[in-house]
């Protein structure tokens, strides 16, 4: 989607006054980042005039009192202190500064139309931001997830590392001066549970999912394991009905032995028993954001699914260059409060996930927001 004009507008004063003391964007990150460091990259994202990214307003005032002086040396690496301005330059600080927080209130006043600020993207205003990832079964692991081995690498604890990697590029690009980790549940902390959440994966392997779900009420929709289903949980809405992932026999299974590719496919995903092989077609996927129960200012967005697909697919719809921008205007339409819940179907071609388009009615599978159930 196009930025706003009041985006665009602040986008352009910001590179106006830059140019106006003939500075480069890293003149600029060298004197802002006086007290904490600005990069070069995230000042470019402020004055893109195609998709700006809103400055916090510390920072703004930054830019005030550096510009509040009529010469800039290039190489400048410590803002001013207001106490030290002249009274002309105090003058033209104080108006600034206002001109300024004006363009950034005017461009927050478009963007946040619910309680939550309408967020339908990882573009967060604040932090922390903590991705909460399931850990891999001990007998699932690789042997560098042993502390004691030598070449030990912490991400083999991880499950759904897909989904994680996907999602973690994703969010440091959009919050490029917010802090961001990822953690295991058995890592997490109340300091964790504050900030802004992004849960990954079922209620298996990530307790946290499990515990929060229970917490959250309001979310008609459940994942639950089931005798019949190996590896996987189903889903359950609060009406009774189930969403099960699909499978498909391999062809021609009685007639010709299936290849090692095949047989290693359904191996990995505990589906050859001995009995005839079959391969998963479409998994099913939670895409849900709510206020964080911990912090109502702060958010918690949930992608699980059956399999590690559907994880894949839910973190997708939000990320996907492909569709990312119609979903966005999808959920934006559907969902004003800017609180959902959505159950979706997920392709799987080859092995891999496609991404859910929410535009096509075909692929949500169930639809929930709290206005509707007030209706």
């Amino acid at each position: 989607m196009a930025p706003s004009p009041e985006a665009v507008r602040l986008a352009r004063r910001l590179r106006e006054l830059r140019e106006s003391q003939r500075l480069t964007q890293k003149d600029l990150s060298l004197a802002l980042s006086s007290d904490s460091r600005v990069a070069v990259a995230t000042i470019s994202s402020w004055e893109s005039q195609s998709n700006p990214k809103l400055p916090p307003e510390e920072r703004l005032r930054g830019y005030a009192l550096l510009f509040a002086k009529s010469v800039v040396p290039a190489g400048t690496t410590r803002l001013p202190r207001e106490q030290d301005l002249s009274a002309a330059e105090r003058e033209r600080f104080s108006t600034l500064h206002r001109e300024l927080v004006a363009l950034r209130d005017s461009v927050r006043h478009q963007a946040e139309p619910s309680p939550i600020g309408g967020s339908y993207t990882f573009d967060f205003e604040s932090g922390p931001i903590t991705l909460i990832c399931p850990e891999a079964p001990i007998e699932g692991r690789s042997p560098l997830a042993e502390e004691n081995n030598p070449n030990y690498t912490r991400l083999y604890k991880y499950a759904d590392l897909d989904a994680l990697i996907e999602m973690w590029g994703h969010v440091r690009a959009s919050n490029p001066e917010l802090r961001t980790r990822h953690q295991i549940p058995s890592e997490v902390s109340a300091d964790h549970l504050s900030g802004h959440l992004i849960l990954l994966g079922g209620i298996a392997w990530n307790q946290v999912t499990g515990r929060l779900l229970r917490v959250l009420d309001q979310l008609p929709i459940r994942q639950m394991s089931v005798e019949d289903l190996a590896d996987g949980e189903i889903f359950r809405s609060r009406d009774g009905r189930e969403y099960r992932p699909l499978w498909e026999e391999l062809k021609d299974a009685d007639a010709d032995a299936p290849s090692k590719a095949e047989l290693e496919a359904v191996q990995a995903q505990d589906a050859w028993k001995g009995e005839t092989p079959r391969e998963l077609v479409e998994d099913v996927a939670l895409l849900a954001r709510l206020r964080n129960p911990f912090n109502h200012s702060r958010t918690i967005t949930i992608c699980n699914g059956v399999y590690s697909r559907g994880v894949l697919g839910s973190v997708r719809t939000l990320t996907d260059d492909a569709v990312r921008e119609r979903n966005e205007a999808f959920l934006a339409n559907r969902f004003p409060g800017g609180i959902f819940g959505l159950l979706l179907r997920v392709p799987v071609i080859n092995g891999e996930a496609v991404t859910p388009d929410l535009e096509i009615p075909e692929n949500r599978l169930y639809e929930w927001s709290p206005e509707e159930e007030d209706e």
